[in-house]
């Protein structure tokens, strides 16, 4: 009268697959696919295209408007750097930790210290030679505060938003690296008079490649802010330093 239930809890008559959610539907709800722009489709190399192909093609106002084609240039690569960053894939800098910062300022000295010391007058001669403008129809050096706003806001920033934020988000560090050295070799070596100083321009170029390869390693290491200030800083050291020594 009073006898087992017939049906147990585990009786597997109990176990209908119609009451179990599907796999599919439940994958529904855990989150939803990040939503991709249109921006995000783009190509970044066709950028760095027309970017090379500008700083070549302002290069008859040299050496006179050098300051322009510097702030065209860079001020091109900032334009391609934002627009990612607002309407593609560009990284955004997030809360960074003190460690990774202080990464992208060991790398920076590690290899901006020593070449400073090697350097000596020819850093100096260098870095004269980068920033002159023609001013009354004479070559003069830019002021103090025009070179620092560039070593220490401009360049970095432009080139930290399209090389380590946009371009290597789709390609490995040592492919930016090199990509971004043959920039800096097309944009300033026509400003250093290479027919004159040869030797200039093979410890500048090699200087170059590793300086771009440095940062595009930290980036990828310590992340995008790290990179940031690693260029700051090398910046600042090798070439601030020297330009105010004279």
């Amino acid at each position: 009268m009073f006898g087992a239930p017939q049906h147990q809890p585990d009786d597997p008559e109990f176990e209908r697959d119609d009451l179990a959610p599907d796999d599919d539907d439940s994958a529904e709800f855990d989150g939803e696919a990040p939503t991709r722009y249109r921006g995000a489709n783009n190509d970044p190399a066709f950028g760095y295209l027309i970017a090379l192909a500008l700083i070549i093609g302002l290069t008859p106002i040299l050496p006179a408007q050098g300051d322009l084609r510097y702030v065209i240039g860079w001020g091109l690569l900032a334009l391609f750097g934002v627009l990612a960053w607002l309407f593609g894939t560009g990284e955004r800098i997030e809360q960074e930790r003190l460690e990774n910062v202080a990464w992208g300022i060991i790398f920076a000295l590690i290899v901006a210290a020593p070449l400073l010391l090697v350097g000596g007058s020819t850093l100096t001669t260098t870095v004269r030679l980068m920033f002159q403008t023609g001013i009354a129809g004479e070559i003069r050096n830019l002021s103090a505060g025009a070179v620092a706003a560039f070593l220490i806001f401009v360049m970095p920033l432009a080139e930290t938003l399209f090389f380590r934020s946009v371009l290597q988000a789709r390609q490995s560090w040592w492919i930016v690296g090199a990509m971004a050295s043959v920039w800096s070799i097309l944009l300033f070596f026509p400003m250093l008079d290479v027919g004159r100083y040869p030797v200039i321009a093979v410890l500048i170029g090699t200087a170059f490649v590793l300086i771009d390869m440095m940062y595009s390693y930290v980036r990828d290491r310590n992340g995008l802010a790290a990179a940031w200030i690693c260029q700051i800083v090398v910046n600042v050291v090798l070439l601030l330093f020297p330009y105010l020594s004279t």
